[in-house]
């Protein structure tokens, strides 16, 4: 597997040219400009993520800002700039689609051009054909490029486009889709200094290409899913998780540059805005920054004490000590009259006020402490709170023990200890702060008065106090509480980050765990007083039997009878226990009897599967809808029998966040966490495949470029009409437009055989005429989209992974190796396909083929696959056992196999039998002690995994269990 680039978790770079942006100084709320600081708290509620604004929005008026001519040159340099390298060259692929082309390697190479120096607007934009191969050899691999004559420069290179056009030539007759140069000019309130493509590769560590592609991609509404399989060459193969990174960090980017000029409207409307303060508004990259920024000018606040000492006419005095001290008179400025200015000592206060004010504000200053950070120990420190030693709960004081006298330095602390130390604070049990050393300040102050701001004459001694006690406030009034706060937020935002990332990992591999097809289940949900629910179902999915039984009552050899009858009577030899309440005591129960053998003849086997969200599901109206007449609690076990025969289909009902394979989940933006969730469901159902045929509404819901209004459509077309016979009469679905049909056709499968059958039978059935009609469809259609005799035929490639837009290829190849499309799956296909690339290979057949290699690997993925090929096989099963081991049964050293439950940064949680899951440290897990077989993301492993481990240590009054592992199963 390619190596997935991974967001840089380093500190961020300090800018070395007055040209680069403002820092990440202004990365957070200038609260501490206020007369009282107050340290920085983390959010109980994250604020929301960022929308997009809708297309249709009215546009906002432009800003005709005051500014200098150096400043409009920037802003128009900065818009030309934007506009030019997001529109990264565009190519009519050979396969009917469109395609980002990547740039050479030298302009990659090259070093990215500053706001000083003038993009050079091309004459012509060549656009050539992207056949997918190294990029030294695009030119002369390819054939010879059209050039399209324009004469427009910076309206050209814009990515607020619309769709691209069709136009037909001699050599496409059927047309493709080429970039329209006459777009539409980028709206003006995204114009910022910054450049989108560079700071979002900054930001995601992708390479700017990769990024100026994703760009056009998401911006013409293509999803996940669609974008990792079917547009690998346009992403350097980039994975979903990747993708998903580079498009949050998108959005927030989009809605940074919306804020900003939402707030540059309002302070000009206010008569607020001048040049310096536009420019500083147009460097912000964060909404931190930007709020630090408009912080001072925001309607309604007292102001701070700059503000207040400027209102007093105190300005042209500070300035003064900077660069003309010699003429100054402080005492000429006093007025005993007027509050502030009564004394010369009050005056004195106010000048270092706005000097504080200036050397907070200013751009290399802050550069410099922010360089002289990196180079120190900063630590982050918590305590116990001294009020919830005295009164707190003692259960809660003692979860966060870990914590009550910790110190880490923050370059190295861990992202759970960040959320954990987060947590603690909020409950009022742990005081935090982060510790800057004195050296840092003292030679800070030096700087600042030696260099930066040295007076450029000769300061009088009460002067030169001024200006050091001015520097000495700034720093510790307002410098230092601005470096504690942008450290704890840069921390917690990346430890968020990685919590949503690691459950949507975790989520990933729960959902993909293998099905177990072709058995009966006997699922059981636990519980004492009401007694244990059982629930039979039949290899595909129907409830056979519900019942109820006494186990833990003192009726256990009673029930035990009507559990061996059930058994018996429907062949089941496989019970799903849920492992919620009397879990320990319904295993032990069912384990005694398989060791007796009392369910003899059949060889029963058992095993626990998590029952996270049975219960909230159990109660759904999608519950109440698929099992009307059961019980809600009868309903429980159903779904419980269910996750071990289809996981997938059965979990994707559940609200991803309740499924309980996450860490911190509540205390990370709920936003973030539900979209990254629901983009990893899409993901897995897409990559699975759903039948169109049989599958449920809920399931189809989470296709991709599918909601629930298009799937509900699907489900009525299907009721009316029948089975869908192939892709094309997708098109045919209300609500179901060409966007829509792109983004999903690759992810719906269609049962050959069943089709077949199907299509006979409507032939031999008397008036069926109607049905292969040419023009006419069926009866009920809607006028206007008339059915076609081609798309009532059944097409063998809708069993495959390959897209309707590569069915032409697909067939080319086909006649190239001899094939036949009903050979699909078959081994003769697969010698026919190794024949022909072992002896042109890859990049040839597909260079021959006039297509991109991803395409031709992926159609051989499509041909070559048996018929009902699920990628879950590669996954692992549910571990079915017949014994049981006791937690007080465990000894140092012993081994045992077990499933991992789930995973976090510090460790893997393992469930081995006992009740209560035993902890891997992340120590534990060398790249030598994984599977070399199975394709890994990363140095971990994910819930679902067999592991063989032996005990470290066994702490029977804190119920804790730590592991070593031995090897992956």
């Amino acid at each position: 597997m390619s190596s997935l680039p991974r967001r840089a978790k380093s500190e961020a770079k300090i800018p070395t040219s007055e040209d680069d942006e403002l820092p990440s100084f202004l990365s957070l709320s200038s609260e501490s400009e206020e007369e009282e600081e107050e340290e920085w708290e983390p959010k109980s509620e994250i604020a929301k993520r960022p929308r997009l604004p809708k297309k249709n929005e009215a546009k906002p008026k432009k800003v005709a800002a005051p500014r200098t001519a150096v400043a409009r040159n920037k802003v128009r340099k900065a818009a030309i700039k934007e506009e030019m390298d997001v529109s990264f060259a565009i190519a009519p692929a050979e396969d009917k689609r469109m395609q980002l082309l990547k740039p050479k390697k030298e302009d990659v190479d090259t070093k990215p051009k500053t706001l000083h120096q003038k993009p050079e607007v091309p004459k012509k934009v060549e656009i050539h054909s992207f056949q997918g191969k190294n990029v030294e050899s695009l030119e002369s691999d390819e054939k010879p490029s059209t050039s399209v004559e324009h004469e427009k420069s910076e309206e050209d290179f814009a990515f607020d486009e619309p769709p691209f056009k069709k136009i037909k030539s001699t050599t496409s007759p059927e047309g493709k889709p080429v970039k329209n140069l006459g777009g539409n000019k980028i709206k003006e309130e995204f114009e910022m200094n910054w450049d989108i493509v560079q700071a979002l590769s900054e930001i995601t560590n992708v390479e700017p290409w990769v990024c100026a592609n994703l760009i056009r991609l998401f911006k013409e509404e293509n999803t996940i899913p669609f974008i990792a399989r079917y547009r690998k060459e346009l992403i350097n193969n980039l994975e979903a998780d990747a993708l998903r990174e580079v498009q949050q960090a998108l959005e927030e980017l989009r809605a940074v540059a919306k804020k900003t000029h939402t707030t540059i409207q309002k302070l000009k409307k206010e008569g607020k805005l001048s040049g310096g303060l536009l420019t500083a508004l147009l460097n912000c990259r964060t909404s931190e920054e930007l709020d630090h920024v408009s912080a001072p000018y925001k309607t309604g606040s007292k102001g701070t004490k700059a503000q207040r000492a400027k209102q007093l006419g105190l300005e042209p005095a500070a300035l003064s000590i900077l660069q003309n001290p010699m003429e100054l008179n402080l005492f000429s400025y006093v007025k005993p009259s007027t509050k502030g200015l009564s004394t010369i000592q009050e005056v004195e206060a106010g000048v270092q006020h706005i000097l504080a004010d200036i050397f907070a504000k200013d751009k290399d200053t802050l550069d410099f402490i922010r360089k002289l950070c990196q180079q120190r120990y900063i630590c982050i420190q918590s305590a116990l709170a001294k009020v919830s030693s005295k009164s707190g709960n003692e259960k809660d004081i003692d979860k966060f023990q870990l914590y009550h006298e910790f110190s880490c330095n923050i370059k190295s602390i861990q992202h759970h200890q960040i959320l954990a130390i987060n947590r603690g604070e909020n409950l009022k049990i742990l005081t935090v702060k982060v510790n800057i050393p004195d050296g840092v300040k003292n030679e800070f102050c030096w700087w600042c008065v030696n260099e930066r701001w040295r007076p450029k004459q000769f300061l009088k001694p009460e002067l030169m106090r001024i200006l050091r006690n001015s520097v000495e406030d700034a720093y510790k009034r307002l410098i230092y509480p601005l470096l504690c706060r942008e450290f704890r937020s840069k921390l917690t935002s990346d430890a968020e980050k990685e919590s949503v990332m690691m459950f949507g990992r975790n989520l990933r591999q729960l959902l993909l765990t293998s099905p177990v097809r072709g058995r009966t289940l006997m699922g059981v949900d636990p519980g004492y007083k009401h007694g244990c629910k059982l629930a039979i179902i039949s290899p595909t999915s129907q409830i056979l039997h519900t019942d109820v039984v006494y186990l833990h009552t003192g009726q256990g050899f009673r029930e035990a009878e009507k559990i061996k009858r059930l058994l018996l009577q429907y062949n089941c030899s496989t019970i799903v226990i849920g492992n919620g309440t009397a879990c320990r005591e319904t295993e032990a129960y069912f384990a005694d009897l398989i060791m007796k053998k009392y369910f003899a003849p059949l060889d029963v086997v058992y095993c626990i599967v998590s029952e996270a969200g049975a219960s909230i599901y159990s109660v759904s109206p999608e519950a109440s809808k698929e099992m009307p007449d059961l019980d809600p609690n009868l309903r429980s076990a159903v779904s419980i029998a269910r996750r071990v025969q289809d996981p997938l289909a059965e979990l994707v009902k559940i609200e991803p966040k309740h499924i309980g394979v996450g860490m911190y989940q509540h205390d990370v933006s709920q936003t973030l966490l539900k979209a990254t969730l629901d983009s990893v469901v899409e993901e897995c159902v897409s990559f699975v495949g759903v039948d169109i045929n049989i599958c449920s509404e809920i399931l189809l819901r989470h296709i991709a470029g599918l909601n629930a209004n298009r799937a509900k459509n699907i489900i009525e077309w299907r009721e009316k009409n029948g089975p869908f016979i192939n892709r094309e009469q997708l098109k045919e679905v209300k609500g179901l437009g060409p966007k829509s049909f792109q983004q999903c056709a690759g992810f719906i499968r269609f049962n050959q055989e069943y089709i077949k059958t199907f299509c006979s039978n409507k032939k031999k059935e008397p008036g069926s005429h109607a049905f292969m009609t040419k023009a006419g469809g069926a009866q009920g259609k809607k006028k206007g989209k008339p059915v076609s005799y081609a798309s009532q035929q059944p097409n063998p490639l809708d069993q495959t992974c390959i897209h309707p837009e590569s069915y032409d290829i697909a067939m080319r190849f086909l006649t190239l190796i001899g094939g036949n499309a009903n050979d699909i799956g078959k081994s003769d296909m697969q010698q026919k396909v190794n024949a022909v690339i072992q002896k042109e290979g890859l990049e040839g057949t597909a260079k021959r083929l006039n297509t991109t290699v991803h395409t031709l690997q992926l159609i051989i993925d499509g041909l070559t696959q048996p018929e009902g090929f699920d990628i879950r096989t590669d996954f692992d099963k549910p571990d079915f056992k017949r014994s049981i081991v006791c937690f007080e049964d465990l000894s140092v050293g012993a081994v045992l196999t077990g499933k991992v439950e789930n995973a976090t940064p510090f460790g893997v949680f393992v469930d081995i039998g006992v009740g209560k899951a035993g902890l891997i440290p992340v120590r534990s897990i060398t790249e030598a002690k994984l599977s070399k077989v199975k394709k890994r993301k990363s140095l971990g492993l994910g819930p679902g995994e067999r592991v063989e481990v032996r005990v470290l240590n066994v702490d029977i009054p804190r119920l804790r269990i730590t592991l070593d592992l031995i090897r992956v199963l």
